[in-house]
């Protein structure tokens, strides 16, 4: 073989490498945005299967009982426990910020997310 040709040889293995690592590059991104589809429908089967078991216990407990809700000071643990699942959504590894809610933290910390979470122990 002369040079040529190994030449040309080695630029068309090359060549095929960075095809395959654009492939994989691809496959990559499709793998997490399935993770991420995943974990999400975990997450909403789990919230469903809460309410329905409150709503079973509700009906169960109170099934002629009309229940008349007023602005109290009972609304307030409703928003720590908002907050309290913000948190732990963000501990688990999900982005809670507006720019990439509910999208998986694949860096580290989200500077938006940890804004926000500022901003709302601040308001509080």
């Amino acid at each position: 073989m002369d040079k040529q040709a190994i030449f040309k040889q080695v630029a068309q293995v090359e060549e095929r490498i960075g095809e395959l690592y654009e492939e994989i590059g691809n496959l990559k991104a499709q793998v997490i945005e399935l993770i991420e589809e995943n974990t999400r429908l975990v997450l909403e089967k789990q919230r469903y299967q809460e309410h329905l078991q409150a709503a079973s216990k509700c009906t169960e407990s109170n099934s002629t009982t009309l229940v008349i809700s007023e602005h109290t000071d009972a609304d307030v643990p409703e928003t720590k426990e908002g907050y309290n699942n913000l948190t732990k959504l963000y501990e688990e590894g999900f982005h809670i910020c507006n720019v990439h809610y509910g999208r998986m933290r694949t860096e580290g910390d989200c500077l938006f997310c940890l804004a926000f979470l500022n901003k709302t122990i601040s308001d509080e």
